[in-house]
């Protein structure tokens, strides 16, 4: 049996819808927890939460895949080291992208907000209504936040990097539309 060295098209889609909605929900985040309390204000939220809960949505969906799909090994050639971050990175990246949203739904729980995604199928409660712990939980998922914004920047930086400089495939296997250019 072949190895193959491309993502299959599902977990390609999967990845991209997956950090399509990170990078909606992220900026999103920012921008409305500065605002004046207003019905903008409450509607951004609303919105933030579905993008959270799709996410959390399309995640699970892309575990089940994996879970089935191995994914195609690293290319050959790359240090010891490299292999060892991009596992890391990959496996924290996971991590992160189950609990930047369950922590900010457990947030809401916990404050005594609802969770309705896109407004129709209300969420249970998590936890109990708990302001301290909300506004704990508040900072943790600020901070996960941010810590996954670090990784997803190592991520994207490190394929651009082997795109650019190793040339090696590493960024046309997610992107199959980018040309494989070869070392000269």
């Amino acid at each position: 049996m072949n190895t193959p060295t491309a993502y299959t098209r599902s977990a390609i889609v999967l990845h991209w819808l997956v950090a399509l909605t990170i990078l909606c929900a992220f900026p999103l985040g920012v921008y409305m927890h500065e605002l004046p309390l207003s019905p903008n204000k409450l509607q951004l939220y609303s919105y933030h939460k579905w993008l959270g809960i799709s996410a959390l949505l399309l995640v699970a969906i892309r575990l089940g895949w994996r879970l089935g799909h191995r994914p195609p090994p690293l290319l050959p050639g790359m240090p010891r080291w490299q292999e060892i971050a991009a596992h890391a990175i990959h496996h924290s990246l996971y991590l992160l992208m189950l609990a930047v949203p369950l922590s900010g739904w457990l947030m809401s729980s916990a404050l005594g907000f609802s969770v309705v995604w896109f407004g129709v199928i209300p969420l249970p409660d998590l936890i109990g209504k708990d302001k301290q712990l909300g506004e704990l939980l508040k900072d943790v998922h600020a901070t996960l936040n941010f810590t996954m914004l670090a990784l997803v920047l190592v991520h994207a930086a490190a394929a651009i990097k082997h795109h650019l400089f190793e040339r090696d495939g590493t960024l046309a296997r997610m992107l199959p539309f980018i040309k494989q250019e070869s070392k000269t």
